[in-house]
């Protein structure tokens, strides 16, 4: 067990031979957690670029599949304005052991009209682009539409191409095979939508499928998953939330919208985390995704292959204040509290 300063929130591993893992926290820091120990000093330091209020602050983080050789790591976080920026920073030059403050590029900026709701979730799938996720802009109950809206980025997960040189005046290309690329009034950048608030989210690294935590509104977490190649996606929101109707409360429209593949109530809790699927070698858990909630800090399973619904199976309790899941470049399942506990997740027989 670990501890890291500044509230951690999100895990990246470089697959480097290192065996090292990148810490997030939410105060704008990023730190390196080798061997279950933390650097005594800061791969990054963005302090005075992030605001932390609230749901604000450092709150995704993903290293380029090619590092060291592209040696970029990917932030996603909330300026001092409140709006949400996806950047890149490089390992400097004259020390490895550090990403170079000032070599920040933007790939993405999105106005965010209340300061709840950022998403933050940043990962690189199996075929090479970055994947981000976008609440529905804040408020309650989506005040805006922004979920079923295809002209917003807000309520969505994007699917951008970060492949481009830097220095050019593009940031990102929208890849071609988008869903939405050649709808009229719709975002090419567009992968899923119809979310509230994906929080956390990763790629099942065995099969490709896309997980995904969703925080509800007023009585339902959900858990949904895009399979491998699925794209356009509607999970729904705000027309439901999870599997129940939400906005008409009875007899809502549901054609064309996908179900999560699991939910709990909020007499289980009241936040879900996103969790992954295990594929390590030294648990008895491969082939289960694991999640928790962040208020009663229970955590649960379900079986990654199963088409849903399915009830989730209690699995153990991470103690409230759980944040965020990661694992290590051998699939080793690791959790963040956000009073600053690292802890590598392991299952007992007991």
């Amino acid at each position: 067990m670990a501890s890291v300063a500044g509230g951690p929130l999100a895990f990246a591993a470089p697959r480097d031979g290192s065996g090292r893992l990148f810490v997030g926290a939410k105060d704008g820091r990023v730190w390196i957690l080798d061997g279950g120990s933390v650097s005594s000093s800061a791969l990054l330091d963005i302090r005075t670029l992030v605001s932390t209020g609230g749901e604000q602050g450092l709150l995704g983080l993903a290293v380029h599949p090619d590092f060291p050789a592209d040696p970029r790591v990917f932030v996603d976080y909330t300026d001092t304005g409140g709006d949400t920026v996806v950047s890149s920073f490089r390992i400097s030059a004259g020390d490895p052991g550090r990403l170079d403050s000032g070599s920040e590029q933007w790939v993405l900026r999105v106005a965010q009209p209340y300061p709840n709701h950022n998403g933050g979730a940043l990962a690189f799938g199996p075929d090479g682009m970055l994947y981000v996720s976008l609440g529905d802009g804040g408020s309650g109950g989506d005040p805006e539409g922004n979920g079923q809206r295809l002209d917003t980025l807000l309520g969505k997960v994007l699917r951008l191409d970060v492949s481009i040189p830097a220095g050019g005046p593009a940031t990102y290309r929208i890849p071609p095979d988008n869903p939405f690329v050649n709808r009229a009034g719709a975002r090419g950048e567009i992968w899923l939508t119809g979310l509230r608030n994906p929080w956390r989210m990763a790629f099942d690294r065995a099969t490709g499928d896309l997980w995904i935590g969703d925080v509800g509104q007023g009585d339902w977490e959900e858990i949904d998953v895009a399979r491998t190649g699925a794209s356009g996606l509607n999970f729904g929101w705000n027309v439901m939330e999870g599997a129940h109707c939400f906005s008409p409360a009875r007899g809502c429209p549901t054609t064309g919208l996908v179900g999560p593949v699991t939910e709990y109530g909020h007499d289980l809790g009241c936040t879900v985390i996103g969790g992954l699927v295990y594929r390590g070698a030294a648990q008895p858990l491969v082939g289960g995704y694991v999640f928790a909630d962040y208020c009663s800090g229970r955590m649960w399973a379900i079986p990654a292959a199963g088409d849903g619904p399915v009830a989730p199976v209690r699995v153990g309790t991470a103690g409230s204040g759980i944040v965020a899941f990661g694992e290590d470049a051998a699939g080793e399942m690791y959790a963040a509290n956000l009073d600053g506990t690292i802890a590598r997740v392991i299952a007992s027989t007991r």
